[in-house]
């Protein structure tokens, strides 16, 4: 498979996992019974194997690892904290405020992760 198309699949995989995210963090604050949809546990597990096979597979193909390279150690660090602040917002926050406050620091990291994917800069200064 080319160097394109994994990367294709990549970005598409984190797109459509960022859109499931926000989706389920809506009808979370919405308290909606959507939530408890076997496909809306079941999805965002399959699109995020995806994602992180289909990241792994491009760091190796471009010979890059996050202990030599401080961009990728930076997304792996990012999405450690994402992921935590992810399952704080949907299912382990207390309250309705923990929750939003986890949604809105997830949704900050998020943008740190993409903005690094694009400048392979881990330090960004505005």
């Amino acid at each position: 498979m080319s160097y394109a198309v994994l990367k294709m699949i990549h970005v598409t995989s984190v797109i459509i996992s960022y859109l499931l995210f926000s989706l389920r963090s809506m009808w979370m604050m919405q308290g909606s019974a959507v939530l408890q949809q076997r496909w809306v546990k079941i999805t965002p597990h399959l699109v995020d194997t995806v994602l992180l096979v289909s990241a792994i597979t491009l760091a190796t193909r471009i010979q890059q690892d996050p202990i030599h390279d401080p961009w990728l150690s930076a997304k792996v660090a990012g999405l450690f904290v994402y992921i935590g602040l992810g399952m704080m917002a949907l299912k382990f926050g207390r309250t309705r405020k923990t929750r939003i406050s986890a949604w809105i620091g997830a949704q900050a990291v998020f943008l740190y992760i993409v903005l690094v994917a694009l400048t392979k800069n881990p330090v960004l200064l505005f």
